[in-house]
């Protein structure tokens, strides 16, 4: 059976090496795609976990590449780990506040959460996806998927902005702050009324919302890479603040799946890189190398895909949350296992864009970010006595009287059955 599996394993990898080789040698050919620095080939950014990629140029942005400096290069590195920590940062504290008000809500409302089974399945689809990806690129141009995926990132993107504006534009003098208008869509069965769809906005909402849709025709016709940032950070924060993992040892599973993910359609297959020099939309930040010497015009940029982001930021704020917890049922003090983690996060990307600029290739990062994400608050734990209780811990607990009567309902369908 294992020399079955090992025969499916190497067949599988050769048709997706062979594949890609000819795909890449076709697409270097109409469109030039070849990278070098200091006569050195590098591989562009990875998408779906999202790599970090030294001095690489987004397909989006042509035109002649000037070297990096050495100050251009630590400007450009500073800049994404800054634009790396403020979402992980301020959506974590979001999601205490999210956490907060979705336990007041009915059961029926209830945010989803991922569980144990959700976070196993995840780098498999999260494979199928990249891998589909990349057949659609390969036998419909990426012109045509990338004019899809534009329309379906501009509607998600200017949503995503237009709330993580909304909060800046209550700052303003004279903006109402409470909300001044509802739409609401409900269904009537007799005289009970079921909520569909109930929402509430003020002149801030508005006023986030038509500077997003400005930034989205801004992104759609220039592809600026500020305008490309603001969704950037947009989704990433908010991602953090929504997806919810409710147990750490979901958290455990996710990364644990996605560290081996990452290094295997990294290193393993060219079909990550392929979609990612393929895929035109906002799923990555990037910050330009030579900024100093061209300013706005630059076209030298380092990237950050979102992946390696919102991953370990979603178990950054579990550990917030944590924290939060330790307080409200043991009155403990402070923030140490949320600070704890998100130093760890840090200085796992540093390591990231180390190794990366020592050998001018792109890397992994969850390589180096799960591990010291998922190592240090645990082995903190453990000194500290506290690892039974952050296992224990879940943002949402079950119900009990809930699954007693769910195994009612499926023994009651079972007999009708």
């Amino acid at each position: 059976m294992d020399q079955l599996g090992e025969t499916v394993r190497k067949g599988f990898g050769n048709v997706v090496d062979n594949l890609g080789k000819a795909v890449r040698d076709a697409f270097a050919q109409a469109e030039g795609l070849d990278i070098k620095i200091n006569g050195t080939n590098i591989s562009a950014l990875d998408d779906s976990t999202g790599n970090l990629t030294a001095n690489g140029t987004d397909p989006l942005l042509s035109g002649k590449k000037t070297p990096a400096t050495f100050e251009g290069l630590v400007v450009a590195y500073v800049a994404m780990l800054v634009m790396a920590l403020v979402p992980i940062y301020f959506g974590s504290w979001r999601s205490v506040r999210f956490q907060k008000h979705s336990k007041t809500l009915p059961k029926d409302q209830q945010p989803e959460k991922m569980s144990a089974k959700d976070a196993m399945m995840f780098p498999l689809i999260a494979s199928c996806a990249l891998f589909g990806l990349y057949l659609l690129f390969h036998f419909f141009g990426k012109e045509y998927v990338n004019f899809l995926l534009t329309a379906y990132f501009f509607v998600l993107g200017v949503l995503s902005l237009t709330t993580f504006l909304s909060p800046f534009m209550s700052l303003i003098p004279g903006v109402p702050k409470e909300p001044t208008y509802k739409i609401s869509f409900t269904s009537r069965t007799g005289t009970a009324e079921t909520p569909y769809f109930d929402y509430e906005f003020g002149y801030k909402d508005v006023a986030a919302f038509g500077l997003a849709v400005a930034c989205g025709v801004w992104y759609m016709m220039k592809k600026h890479w500020i305008a490309n940032n603001l969704f950037g950070l947009a989704f990433s924060l908010n991602a953090i603040e929504f997806l919810t993992l409710n147990t750490v040892l979901t958290g455990v599973i996710l990364l644990g799946g996605l560290f081996f993910y990452d290094i295997f359609w990294v290193f393993g297959s060219n079909v990550m890189v392929f979609v990612a020099k393929s895929f035109e939309a906002p799923i990555k930040l990037i910050f330009p190398q030579d900024l100093l010497e061209l300013g706005m015009n630059a076209k030298n940029f380092a990237m950050l895909g979102l992946g390696d982001i919102v991953i370990p930021g979603i178990f950054v704020a579990l550990m917030l949350r944590f924290d939060v917890h330790l307080q409200e049922k043991l009155k403990r003090k402070g923030y140490f296992y949320f600070k704890a983690t998100f130093f760890a996060y840090f200085l796992g990307l540093v390591s990231t864009i180390v190794v990366m600029h020592v050998f001018k290739h792109a890397q992994p990062a969850l390589l180096y970010l799960v591990p010291t994400c998922l190592g240090t608050p645990i082995l903190l734990a453990l000194i500290k006595g506290d690892f039974k209780e952050m296992f224990k811990y879940e943002d949402h607990p079950v119900d009990p009287d809930a699954i007693t009567d769910k195994v009612k309902t499926d023994k009651i369908l079972k007999k009708e059955n």
